[in-house]
């Protein structure tokens, strides 16, 4: 005896939704541990801080008060 299965939109749609889910965890957790292998490896480059030149020092804002 065969039993079909009915399958709805619902249980279809819930069933993809289950599938691209599993899909993006497994890549965003297998990334984050490959950066933790590469960082332990010392394979990783460091990024450039953007804002490391954009020090401000003590006496350039004194000339500025003594301006205004």
């Amino acid at each position: 005896m065969i039993h079909f299965l009915y399958f709805d939109p619902g249980l279809g749609a819930m069933i993809v939704q289950a599938v691209v889910a599993a899909a993006a965890g497994i890549l965003l957790f297998s990334k984050g541990v490959m950066y933790k292998v590469k960082s332990f490896f010392g394979l990783t480059k460091e990024k450039e801080d953007t804002y490391d030149s954009i020090d401000v020092e003590e006496e350039d804002t004194d000339k500025d008060d003594k301006k205004n």
